[in-house]
């Protein structure tokens, strides 16, 4: 099944979404404007806005509201994607060549600052206090996980309760604040809200570790980049912490750096790969996803409640 047959309902909804993203994204400035477009047209799957209108879908709010939530959502997003190919020194995303390789890093971040600048404009369409108080705190969780990941760059000493407070920062409270941003804008009750906040947790939790064991178990034309591009660029992610269990394989990880070749980096891969490293990681991953459907449960049933099933479900046999 493809994912977007999950939430076909919501056809009319995200393209709403997507033409406006096409709007509030356009500046007087010309490269800011071209640079924007680029991003939005580049791809992407769109979840954090699907997840903010399913999430209004257990309310009976402003309908406008929803889309300025989800159109913040993605925005938010965007912006922390070019951010991180900025640290991550990345020269492609998706198969496409990132801002930061066509037009320098002090355009990525500027057109990173300016996309966060219109998400907290198009909030300001909402008259929510407790919307803004969320978005805020997620932004900056946000920012300390990417502050995390650069600390702990080519840090091998690091634990696995570690790496789960750095994907929860980086990737997963962005994805449970989609859920309940999308309750809160449609006056749903806050014991929903809290439902959903904890589904989106755990959802981004699983996505974030499949990300990761994707590095190293899919090809490069699945991942859009080099396969174990992480680990190269000193990002220490799930498989490779269970991979350090063997005292061998930890001497041959340690000595990865930015010149580690393209050959030894593929036998390091196969190695890794040849450990339980990768099945315990999906175990780790199938334990948040069934918490995740399980934690839904108390939600009225209907089309939205059997989107987040499928979604996450969907997000546990991903391939890429």
């Amino acid at each position: 099944m493809k994912l977007q047959m999950a939430y076909s309902f919501l056809h009319k909804e995200i393209e709403i979404v997507e033409a406006e993203l096409g709007r509030v994204v356009l500046s007087e400035q010309e490269m800011l404007s071209s640079v924007s477009l680029k991003l939005l047209q580049s791809g992407g799957k769109r979840i954090r806005p699907v997840f903010v209108l399913l999430g209004g879908r257990f309310g009976e709010g402003n309908q406008e509201n929803i889309h300025h939530a989800a159109v913040a959502l993605e925005l938010i997003h965007m912006a922390s994607l070019v951010h991180d190919d900025v640290i991550d020194e990345a020269d492609k995303r998706r198969g496409t060549e990132t801002v930061n390789a066509v037009w320098g890093n002090k355009v990525a971040m500027y057109t990173g600052d300016y996309l966060f600048a219109r998400a907290l404009t198009v909030m300001a369409e909402i008259e929510n206090p407790k919307a803004h108080t969320l978005l805020a705190e997620t932004i900056l969780e946000l920012c300390r996980g990417e502050i995390e990941q650069m600390k702990d760059k080519y840090n091998y000493d690091q634990g696995i309760k570690s790496y789960l407070r750095r994907i929860k920062r980086k990737t997963a409270l962005l994805i449970a604040s989609s859920c309940e941003l999308g309750a809160i804008s449609a006056n749903a009750s806050e014991e929903v809200q809290r439902i959903l906040y904890l589904y989106g947790y755990y959802v981004g939790m699983s996505y974030q570790i499949i990300d990761d064991i994707l590095d190293f178990i899919a090809t490069e034309e699945q991942l859009g980049k080099p396969a174990g591009g992480d680990l190269l660029q000193g990002n220490v992610t799930l498989p490779v912490l269970f991979a350090m269990e063997n005292k061998e394989l930890k001497k041959k990880i340690m000595g990865v750096n930015e010149y580690t070749t393209k050959s030894d980096m593929a036998n390091l891969i196969e190695s890794i790969k040849e450990t339980d490293s990768i099945e315990k990681s999906f175990s780790i991953s199938e334990q948040y996803l069934q918490r995740a459907l399980h934690v839904i449960k108390p939600l009225p049933n209907g089309q939205a409640k059997m989107a987040l099933y499928s979604i996450a479900k969907y997000i546990g046999k991903r391939k890429k």
